[in-house]
């Protein structure tokens, strides 16, 4: 949600609207979607190569060590699905559009990065891993999150922080920080206490409502409204603003939109309560009923007991987080939902995705820097979707039979044949459409009722999946059972992109992963690999393989587009293995990862590097390597491993003149890669 121009005329008026404060030694309830999107667009993560997720990460614990340093108790709460009504679909459509225009300019190197471009496929992941790694207290609406982060922020009489404009509306006992005064950088010392706090600017709603000829608070709700939030349309009050006349109250420096704003906010000041001013609104704009989309768009504001403090104050203890839901509280799209699959929902270990599904039957697929002249990135994880969709709305089909309702097609559906369509909205070239898509169950799994999904042994759910992605069990890790999933992932992969992708994408890949699990070990540090013999030296020489901070150049859109379509089969793989209840480890996101590396390390074995150049001196990184290659090879064959012709990479050395290992420090990488070198 968001109130239409509010923040930037608030921030417009910092001395007026805001007092400086310390924060310290208090609860602090987070709008986490906000923070998610705030420390990754604000901290300048790479995000034309695919992801920079241990970046993130390494963000995410410096954020909350630094509010354990002040002593302040963070509580996340995140939103969940689409908002079920379908008001603010539209909005969500226009932004991703946005992206996608923005995604396109990265790729084609006219654009820098801003906060409008896509978030990197895997980050919300990495988000939620590491809150979980973290012991921070989080937890997952069913839908929109606002009201619920307002309630909580009561129970405890404490601040929100966040930087949505709609906590400007909401009445906080607390006070609402706005993201972009909290001075986390920039933590300072009581020189009384020695006690350690952040710089914040708190806004008081008692305080606005000062401001304006000590205004009835209750008649912000009908401020926003009017104005236009994400779920009204500022035209449908057009024929109001047309009769009403602010140009009187507000100041002449304002743009438009401020001096609506100010117009607005001074006229409503003149009345008692939201009632009398309603009364006029509807008065002025007679020319359409617009009464039942006032109230209901200001219920949204309306704060009422919390139903998640409870739990917070439980923590651990809880063994059912749903048993805090009853029938009253829950929405009434999901109350007929099994407990197990509300509570894996609010615990963050099943995707909001899935109740977009089984809601709405529409799904928005995520943006990617990627080839725009080819077909969507997630064309390549169709398949993995359509059984995603189909154990979803074929389970939810038979929940629903089973207690005497029905919803959407009734007839039992064949072996293999559609069940339901689910609308997905995705990148059609430039332009964001909707397609319908089938939904479809594995063959040979027709009794899998979601309602006892979970109770499913677990030969049967690794079944469900390894079939899905066309792997079976012989494809595992034994040392390091989490890269199951990953290396399953690679080998559909493989099989199903299009474009294929060549030997140096997939070694510079493999190597990511090794690399990845180095670091995750943390054997560029005193962690437990740096005991092996070598591992040191290693992390050391891959390390340099990143592109730096000065060299984010637009990516090689033949890379950047495979890379794409492997994290959509992971994304949909991870989301696919969280459904059947994990039937193989969920991989640490942040460790997996890294387009800064993985292009740089395409370009280095292009000019006859090999991973074993890179692995030299170390048995253990280089036994992970051959282990993950040869789990990839019973998929797709050794031949495909084979090195290039001595032929190809003594011309590459000749050209270069001197060995690959001293390009690490070139700042012409990228420039090397159209010189017209044969594969």
């Amino acid at each position: 949600m968001g109130v239409r121009g509010l923040t930037s005329y608030i921030e417009g008026n910092k001395k007026q609207f805001y007092e400086e404060r310390k924060l310290k030694n208090t609860k602090l309830v987070i709008d986490g979607n906000s923070l998610f999107c705030n420390l990754y667009i604000k901290s300048g993560l790479d995000q034309r190569h695919g992801g920079d997720y241990e970046s993130f990460a390494n963000i995410i614990q410096q954020f909350f060590e630094t509010l354990t340093t002040c002593n302040i108790k963070p509580f996340v709460v995140m939103d969940g699905a689409i908002d079920y009504s379908g008001k603010k679909f539209p909005t969500l459509i226009e932004r991703a559009q946005g992206r996608i225009e923005e995604a396109g300019k990265i790729s084609s190197g006219k654009s820098k990065q801003s906060q409008f471009s896509p978030f990197s496929l895997l980050s919300r992941m990495v988000f939620r891993q590491k809150l979980s790694s973290l012991n921070v207290p989080f937890i997952y609406c069913m839908f929109e999150a606002d009201q619920e982060i307002a309630c909580l922020a009561n129970e405890w009489n404490c601040a929100v922080l966040s930087k949505d404009s709609d906590f400007y509306i909401f009445d906080l006992k607390g006070g609402y920080l706005p993201y972009e005064f909290f001075e986390w950088h920039n933590i300072s010392m009581c020189q009384e206490t020695t006690e350690r706090y952040i710089p914040v600017s708190h806004f008081s709603i008692n305080n606005f409502c000062a401001c304006f000829n000590n205004m009835n608070k209750e008649l912000l709700p009908l401020f926003a409204v009017i104005v236009g939030n994400d779920y009204t349309s500022p035209r449908s009050m057009d024929a109001f603003f047309s009769r009403v006349n602010f140009s009187q109250v507000a100041q002449p420096a304002y743009s438009r939109m401020h001096a609506r704003i100010d117009g607005l906010l001074h006229w409503l000041s003149q009345f008692p309560g939201p009632e009398e001013a309603m009364d006029e609104v509807l008065v002025r704009d007679s020319a359409q009923d617009i009464t039942q989309d006032i109230i209901s768009g200001m219920q949204e504001y309306k704060v009422s007991h919390s139903n998640l403090a409870q739990y917070f104050m439980h923590g651990a203890a809880v063994d059912n987080l749903a048993k805090y839901y009853t029938p009253a509280n829950l929405p009434e799209p999901v109350r007929h939902l099994p407990e197990w699959l509300l509570d894996r929902l609010s615990r963050g270990h099943l995707p909001s995705f899935i109740l977009d599904v089984l809601v709405l039957q529409k799904t928005i697929l995520g943006v990617q820097v990627e080839n725009c002249q080819l077909p969507s990135s997630h064309t390549t994880s169709l398949p993995i979707r359509q059984v995603f969709y189909g154990l979803l709305l074929d389970g939810n089909r038979k929940l629903l039979q089973g207690q005497g309702s029905e919803q959407g097609e009734t007839t039992n559906p064949t072996e293999g044949s559609p069940l339901y369509h689910v609308q997905e909205f995705d990148r059609q070239g430039l332009k964001f459409r909707g397609a319908s898509i089938d939904a479809i169950l594995p063959s040979g799994f027709q009794q899998l009722p979601l309602e006892k999904l979970n109770e499913v042994p677990l030969p049967v759910r690794l079944q469900v999946l390894l079939e899905t992605l066309g792997a079976d069990e012989s494809i595992t890790i034994a040392d390091c059972p989490h890269l199951n999933l990953p290396v399953c992932v690679t080998c559909y992969w493989l099989c199903c992109s299009k474009p294929k992708p060549n030997l140096q994408m997939v070694q510079a890949l493999l190597l990511g992963i090794v690399y990845g699990e180095l670091s995750r070990l943390g054997g560029n540090q005193r962690g437990p690999a740096a005991e092996y013999p070598g591992v040191r030296a290693v992390c050391n020489r891959l390390a340099r393989l990143q592109v730096r901070a000065n060299e984010r150049r637009g990516p090689d859109l033949d890379v950047a587009h495979a890379y794409s379509q492997w994290q959509s089969c992971l994304w949909m793989s991870i989301y696919l293995n969280q459904l059947l209840c994990c039937p193989l480890p969920e991989p640490e996101c942040a460790w997996l990862y890294s387009g800064t590396f993985v292009h740089c390390a395409v370009v280095e074995m292009k000019w006859g590097s090999t991973p074993e150049d890179l692995l030299m001196g170390a048995p253990f990184p280089a036994q992970l390597y051959r282990d993950i290659q040869v789990a990839v090879q019973r998929s797709v064959g050794a031949d495909f491993f084979r090195p290039p012709s001595r032929k190809w990479v003594n011309a590459s050395k000749k050209v270069q003149g001197v060995g690959a290992t001293k390009r690490f420090f070139s700042s012409n990488m990228y420039a090397l890669q159209d010189d017209g070198v044969d594969e």
